[in-house]
């Protein structure tokens, strides 16, 4: 009889494990929404090169819930801005913090 138990058991709980594989937890991103912000951080990183005001290589990009994050460091205010008006540019993203460091 315990044995039948412990079966039951066995295959309830790989039942229940194998159908929360793939549920999303709190606080992360589903499969769809993570290519979607990835797409996003090539496509700003992309136009940061691209454009002769903005130094690609010295200001860092996340995304994550289509909300862009910006690091790293800028030449002047200008450089700032136009790399926040760029990500802001870009389709798909709903909002900008720009913590970009003006260097003295």
């Amino acid at each position: 009889m315990t044995h039948k138990t412990t079966f039951a058991a066995a295959a309830i709980s790989l039942t229940l494990l194998a159908m929360s594989g793939c549920a999303v937890s709190r606080g992360q991103e589903s499969v769809g929404a993570y290519v979607d912000d990835t797409g996003i951080t090539s496509l700003v990183k992309s136009r940061f090169f691209e454009d002769k005001d903005v130094a690609g290589s010295s200001i860092s990009v996340e995304t994550l819930n289509g909300t862009v994050m910006l690091s790293g460091f800028a030449k002047n205010t200008l450089e700032r801005s136009k790399a926040e008006t760029i990500a802001r540019g870009v389709k798909g993203v709903t909002s900008v913090k720009n913590e970009i460091l003006i260097r003295p």
